[in-house]
């Protein structure tokens, strides 16, 4: 049988080069720097009642667990390049303007991997509700995305590269 790659988040090329250098601090520099602190409090007595020590080998496990996260993040994503997007349709690395049916406004939001996405700049992940119902649209179509705060239904107006 067929060993299957688990299915993992999309990226972009920005997202994966964003966690690879967070990996890599944290495996260069943080860790060394709860390993110091380890030796630190341990020169300090008795571990038993070493608040210091504590704190340092909950970080040492915070770092760590971080660390395995991101490697299998990284591991299992699928990337996407940018530079290969069209403004034909929503894709990642696409800026899309939709007119909102039920609010009668324009909203401008920016398709991007999930480690980049900020709602507050309209910068959304494409896996994110309204993000999943654009991707692929095209000019003209309407689209209905099932939020949090209900069913949104969009016109999509225009489609740029970012």
């Amino acid at each position: 049988m067929a060993e299957t790659k688990p299915v993992g988040a999309v990226l972009t090329v920005a997202d994966k080069h964003r966690l690879e250098s967070e990996l890599n601090m944290l495996k260069t520099v943080k860790r060394a720097e709860v390993t110091r602190e380890i030796s630190e409090a341990r020169a300090h007595g008795d571990l038993s009642e070493n608040a210091e020590y504590d704190e340092a080998k909950n970080e040492e496990a915070r770092v760590q667990g971080r660390i395995l996260q991101l490697e299998e993040m990284l591991a299992n994503a699928t990337i996407v390049d940018e530079g290969d997007t069209s403004a034909e349709q929503v894709s990642f690395g696409t800026v899309v303007t939709v007119f909102d049916m039920e609010y009668q406004e324009e909203d401008e939001y920016t398709i991007v991997g999930f480690t980049e996405s900020d709602p507050s700049k309209l910068y959304i992940s494409g896996e994110s509700p309204i993000g999943a119902a654009l991707m692929g649209a095209r000019v003209g179509d309407i689209v209905e995305a099932e939020t949090p705060g209900g069913i949104v239904r969009m016109e999509v107006r225009n489609i740029k590269r970012r």
